[in-house]
């Protein structure tokens, strides 16, 4: 138990009054003084010496911003985010998408914020992202979809740290080591800003008037390639199979049972063998449609993860009107995806590539496309398209959306 940091005592006990919400939430957070910048990192706040210069409505301002960091779970999905995109993954990005939110917000709920400060509408103009409005910016956007989105482009997340230096932001963001004993769970977490937001709707001030149409605290979703994990897990399982060659143990005990006591020789029945050949994967790459590297990165390295756990033997496919590039991905080659001569541009035609994947006779396909193009006829094999918007559902094959940079 830690005790409560007195630089914030005062900024505390005013934020209990303007918004009762935040107030709520606040006595879950470990807040503490120390040095440096005042930051998070999971459920606990730092308060730094710089907090004393400011004026009381900035101090409540900032102990807000940092509340609705823990709060939302930000050093989580931080954390989440890194284990989806690795080395890739930026904190500078992560922090502006997360403080232009949480100061979006604040700003709406009439608190004032330290500046300067990033705000959400101002970043996404910046990204030349449309928003007609404050409020519709944070409808459509939660933090990790931004922070997915600030990836995407290399020049424009270079853009935007540039950007972010000259609005003197600086990462007040890091991924926490909490006490096991005080850890809040994801699920408690949601309960806690439920209650809080209940409270602050009844005083009619604060955050609790704007919760009904935040994004970012909405309940987290499954990413996408989760879904892909377990679509080709279960494609690729080795599932036992009926087999007239061989007896089921059954028959072979009635058998015995007949002969030791004279009666009736029982009907045959067939046993179960496994899979008696290396299951297969066809991945399927549409050079055409819109992939961005970074989505591109995800689903190999799904792609990759699933081969490598069930020793499927994985075929990619790179293909425009005709497949250009193939290549069997044995363990060595998947990191070398990036050094394969791609050719972009042009149409889309699936004819060639299904015809080379019924010569693999694949345990299944996955075609990474955007469906802009007639279907062939049904093929043999199971078909998951991975398409990176949304799209009308095509007859045949199973459809997963894969997550595209801008909401559609």
């Amino acid at each position: 138990m830690t005790a409560p940091a007195h630089r914030a005592t005062r900024a505390l006990a005013h934020l209990g009054e303007v918004d009762p919400a935040l107030a709520v939430l606040a006595l879950w957070c470990r807040i503490r003084d120390g040095d440096g910048a005042t930051r998070t990192a999971g459920d606990t706040i730092t308060i730094g010496p710089g907090f004393d210069s400011l004026g009381l409505p900035e101090q409540v301002g900032l102990v807000a911003h940092h509340v609705l960091h823990v709060a939302l779970r930000h050093s989580d999905r931080q954390a989440a985010l890194a284990e989806r995109l690795g080395d890739s993954v930026d904190p500078s990005l992560f922090g502006l998408a997360a403080d232009g939110i949480v100061n979006e917000t604040l700003i709406l709920a009439g608190h004032a914020i330290p500046r300067p400060a990033v705000t959400l509408t101002e970043l996404l103009d910046q990204a030349g992202i449309e928003a007609r409005s404050a409020v519709e910016a944070l409808e459509r956007w939660d933090t990790d979809r931004l922070a997915m989105a600030l990836h995407a482009d290399p020049k424009r997340a270079q853009r935007l740290r540039d950007w972010g230096k000259t609005r003197g932001f600086s990462v007040d963001l890091a991924a926490g080591t909490p006490d096991e004993g005080r850890a809040q769970s994801t699920a408690d977490w949601r309960n806690h800003v439920l209650r809080a937001l209940e409270a602050g709707r009844k005083a009619g001030t604060g955050i609790g008037r704007l919760g009904a149409f935040l994004a970012d605290l909405a309940p987290d979703s499954t990413p996408w390639e989760i879904h892909l994990r377990g679509l080709l897990a279960r494609a690729l399982t080795d599932r036992p199979r009926q087999s007239w060659r061989r007896p089921s143990g059954a028959w072979i005990a009635r058998i015995d049972a007949a002969a030791r006591h004279g009666g009736p020789t029982p009907v045959f029945e067939p046993g179960t063998q496994r899979m008696d050949h290396r299951p297969r994967i066809v991945v399927g790459l549409d050079t055409s449609s819109s992939i961005d590297p970074q989505t591109l990165r995800l689903f190999t390295t799904e792609a990759r993860a699933i081969a490598r756990r069930t020793g499927a033997e994985t075929h990619l496919m790179a293909f425009d009107t005709e497949v250009f590039q193939e290549t069997r991905l044995d363990p060595d080659r998947w990191n070398s995806l990036q050094d394969l001569p791609w050719r972009t541009g042009g149409g889309t035609d699936y004819a060639d590539l299904f015809a080379r994947a019924a010569r693999i006779a694949p345990s299944i396909a996955v075609i990474l496309t955007d469906l802009d193009a007639p279907l062939p006829p049904r093929p043999r094999f199971p078909v998951l398209w991975a398409v990176p918007r949304a799209t009308e559902t095509p007859p045949w094959g199973r459809t997963l959306r894969i997550g595209d940079a801008v909401p559609a």
